[in-house]
């Protein structure tokens, strides 16, 4: 089984359900092949003596369970399931593809406040979005945390619904799918806390790990089977195979002309993230193309997980979306692993063996970057003043915000030090290929180091 940090939120949860301190149900939502299903099927086989499994997509007729009154769901499931075991205080229901069926996700304020029983659901990103919106009943609330990722809630007079953003594999999912435990991370993370140099034999270790990381990405699929076989080749078909269902995905669901032009911005990210100027634009798509034709296509990508807006800010205020500039953006691809095979086979041997060069070796870094960061959490922004300065990231934490730095070097970018300048940060990093040094406020620290940040 891979190790997900969710897994804990979800043992966290059924506590809370058990002790009677939530009445409520878990919706995780994520872009498909994150591993939305795999999670919930563990969890219930594992943490439950009866699971019940009601997947909305391979069982259509079981969207009748939900047809009439909500408060008769558990009746029904009995009639339409004859063999399943509701076990009273042992018993998770998964509702799989909620976003299938309206009428189910309307039931979730009746299953959540029945004690009797747990009830998980997933969905699709874009599809539980416009879900939402046409049910008149449920209303988003303000954004909350749990367990320090970020969550959104559900309600109607009171919070019945907790949401859970699955995201691919972030670097220290990662590490632990390779065998790494959190004894052996929390040795590492010592150095980092008290300055003391990182030996450069493990420095080299966790490098090679992390250009590892920056290859195989953190889909699911792919990071179980390579390692188990440890062939880049069978990487590179999984997430070939990947990227064919995302263009099932958008044709599936993307509606009209849309399908086309959310297909033509998305093949179009590698290339913009890859250029000097890394901001996306409408016109690198399409040719004297605009915001008018393009727009909604890059809000379905966003939307539905298969890319992470950065925004551009116009100062490091708090908080940040308060200060960011709309039309000034960056695409990242929600797997960096996919990004390197968009790239191609040559491309990955050359991060392997970091010789990867120029704009390509910036786009497949920050990307891995950004990859961890909105995996922790974050909100991802960027600074950039004017054509000669920029810097990669800057981020909110408890009320502070601090910027990130992702260059080659040890020393500060003129970029970086007009920020501190001009801001006083009370904290920024330079992540580089090279050990942890502290310089005044800027500490460098490695790239694997954003396990900590």
């Amino acid at each position: 089984m891979l190790k997900r940090k969710a897994y804990q939120e979800l043992l966290n949860w059924k506590k809370e359900r058990k002790n009677e301190l939530c009445r409520n149900c878990i919706l995780i939502k994520g872009q498909c092949q994150v591993g939305k299903t795999y999670i919930v099927k563990e969890f219930g086989t594992r943490e439950y003596e009866s699971f019940v499994n009601i997947n909305l997509k391979k069982q259509p007729p079981l969207k009748a369970i939900f047809d009439s009154s909500s408060e008769d769901v558990i009746k029904r499931i009995t009639a339409y399931m004859p063999n399943v075991r509701l076990i009273p205080g042992k018993t998770l229901i998964f509702i799989d593809e909620i976003d299938l069926c309206e009428n189910a996700l309307k039931s979730l304020k009746f299953l959540a406040t029945d004690l009797r029983f747990d009830v998980v659901a997933t969905g699709d990103l874009v599809a539980i979005s416009e879900l939402k919106e046409k049910t008149a009943e449920l209303t988003t609330s303000d954004v909350d945390e749990f367990d320090g990722r970020i969550i959104g809630r559900v309600h109607t007079g009171e919070d019945y619904i907790k949401e859970i953003t699955l995201y691919p594999l972030d670097f220290e999912e990662f590490l632990w799918a390779s065998g790494f435990d959190e004894k052996s991370l929390q040795s590492l993370k010592e150095y980092m806390d008290s300055g003391e140099l990182i030996p450069q034999g493990l420095h080299r270790k966790y490098e090679n790990l992390f250009r590892e990381y920056l290859v195989v990405g953190g889909m699911p699929e792919v990071v179980n089977d390579f390692t188990n076989y440890k062939d880049y080749a069978r990487v590179t078909h999984l997430q070939e195979k990947i990227i064919d269902r995302y263009y099932g995905d958008i044709e599936e669901k993307a509606k009209g002309k849309q399908k086309k032009l959310v297909k033509k911005c998305y093949d179009s990210i590698p290339k913009q993230l890859s250029s000097e100027l890394k901001k996306f634009k409408y016109s690198r798509v399409e040719k004297g193309q605009t915001k008018r034709k393009y727009g909604k296509s890059v809000d379905y990508l966003t939307k539905g997980g298969f890319a992470y807006p950065c925004y551009n800010i116009k100062e490091p205020g708090t908080p940040l979306r308060q200060h960011s500039k709309e039309n000034q953006f960056k695409l990242y691809l929600n797997d960096t692993g996919l990004l390197s095979c968009m790239y191609g086979f040559s491309t990955k041997r050359d991060i392997l063996n970091d010789t990867v060069k120029g704009h390509t070796r910036t786009a497949v870094y920050e990307n891995g970057i950004a990859q961890c960061l909105v995996g922790s959490g974050y909100g991802i922004y960027y600074y950039k003043p004017d054509d000669n300065h920029e810097v990669e990231f800057v981020l909110e934490k408890e009320d502070d915000t601090f910027p990130i730095e992702v260059k080659t070097g040890r020393t500060v970018s003129v970029s970086l030090q007009s920020y501190i300048d001009g801001f006083k940060p009370s904290v920024a990093y330079k992540l580089t290929g090279d050990r942890n040094e502290t310089d005044g406020v800027t500490k460098m620290l490695p790239h694997y180091a954003i396990l900590f940040i």
